[in-house]
């Protein structure tokens, strides 16, 4: 019994990671990292800033959940968090192959041109 319901669980695990996220999903949630300065858009690409790799990850489904292509992810520099701690900034670029995207009119309306952790900002 034990062994068949480890079954059914791992195959309800592989079925819900092949349908992936859901555009409306994907949308909300890269609106919410406009607004939050996570994510900028320069030109014909969109540039996402964060200090979790794990982000990285979800801000990649995101954009194939619209149609779109995470073009490179590096680390870009070191950020103190707090006196003793310091992180690894990564910068994923991404682009969407709509450019008429809703995505873009929504950054134009909420977003900003640099994120939340440009120094100068």
């Amino acid at each position: 019994m034990k062994s068949q319901l480890s079954a059914k669980t791992s195959e309800q695990e592989s079925t819900s990671n092949a349908v992936g996220m859901l555009p409306t999903e994907a949308q909300k949630k890269l609106q919410c990292w406009i607004r939050s300065r996570h994510l900028i858009c320069s030109g014909n690409f969109f540039i996402f800033e964060t200090v979790g790799y794990s982000t990285v990850d979800r801000f990649s489904e995101c954009i194939t959940a619209l149609g779109g292509t995470l073009i490179s992810v590096e680390p870009v520099d070191k950020i103190w968090m707090g006196d003793h701690r310091q992180v690894l900034l990564y910068r994923a670029k991404a682009s969407l192959h709509n450019p008429c995207h809703k995505l873009r009119q929504y950054w134009i309306k909420y977003g900003s041109f640099r994120t939340r952790f440009d120094v100068n900002a």
